[in-house]
């Protein structure tokens, strides 16, 4: 009773009157709000799986976001839940896929919004599980312009700006099909090399102006990935993660949040991320 009494006596003889104690509040206050402000992650594909967690994961380091989906109910949803982390959330609804409605889009986000310091670019899908010769062309044109010709878009938007800041880091999420090839797999594996090509020109480009870039490669996580590979079916899709405990999204969130809080002078060119029990793109250790 006695040390509480204390205490309070010395707040109230020294710190309520000394205006410099306040002052380094203030100080410490503002400083982390300049800071939080000036820290600016655009994600695409961030309505489900590893864009939706690395939404939250960046929100609880204090960055706001700008997140980009094709649904946009789903974005709205989201957006609520991220503000209740104390960020700013700015959602936009285009197809990264239609170049107009990427350059509309980021090319005209409010002024406060527009020095992007983080982009991940997180849009990507398989579509359809074939041999060359029984694919389907529209599944390879959907592969092509999500995963290759999307990236690009979005990047093309961004890029300029941090190249002016000369400032910036750049996220790109490959797959372990960008690194082995698998049978069936063929034009998935080949937009996946290439998000792996252009991880290397980016670095390689943007190396004068101080921007980070890296590659995160998944193995097997479980997602909408393989629903929406299998277009729906559900039996199909879940039988892929049989037998095995699989990566989750938030696996590779952690992967991307570790990235991002390296220090200026580090950075991470490629991680290969895979469930223990996988060790190439088509063996496992399953159990029964």
């Amino acid at each position: 009773m006695l040390f509480a009494s204390v205490k309070l006596l010395f707040f109230l003889d020294y710190l309520l009157p000394n205006h410099y104690f306040w002052l380094f509040l203030i100080n410490q206050s503002k400083s982390k709000k300049e800071f939080v402000m000036s820290k600016i992650a655009l994600i695409t594909g961030a309505t489900a799986g590893i864009g939706e967690a690395t939404a939250f994961k960046l929100a609880e380091e204090g960055i706001n976001l700008i997140i980009t989906g094709r649904r946009e109910a789903r974005l709205l949803q989201l957006k609520n839940k991220l503000e209740q982390l104390n960020v700013r959330v700015l959602p936009r609804c285009f197809d990264v896929r239609d170049e107009q409605a990427v350059k509309g889009a980021l090319g005209s986000l409010p002024e406060e919004w527009q020095e992007i310091d983080i982009l991940v670019n997180n849009a990507g899908l398989a579509a359809g599980m074939n041999a060359l010769h029984e694919g389907d062309s529209d599944d390879w044109d959907r592969m092509i312009d999500t995963n290759v010709k999307g990236l690009l878009y979005v990047t093309r938007a961004v890029t300029p700006g941090m190249v002016a800041r000369r400032r910036g880091q750049i996220i790109n999420i490959g797959s372990i099909a960008g690194k082995e090839v698998y049978p069936n797999g063929n034009v998935y594996c080949a937009t996946k090399h290439a998000v792996d090509a252009l991880t290397k020109g980016m670095r390689i480009d943007l190396l004068p102006y101080g921007i980070r870039v890296t590659q995160i490669c998944p193995g097997a996580v479980e997602t909408e990935f393989s629903l929406v590979r299998f277009h729906g079916d559900a039996v199909r899709a879940g039988k892929v993660y049989e037998g095995f405990e699989n990566l989750v999204a938030n696996d590779i969130a952690e992967c991307i949040h570790f990235v991002v809080t390296r220090p200026p002078h580090v950075n991470i060119n490629d991680m290969v991320v895979m469930p223990t029990a996988q060790a190439t793109a088509t063996l496992f250790h399953k159990v029964s």
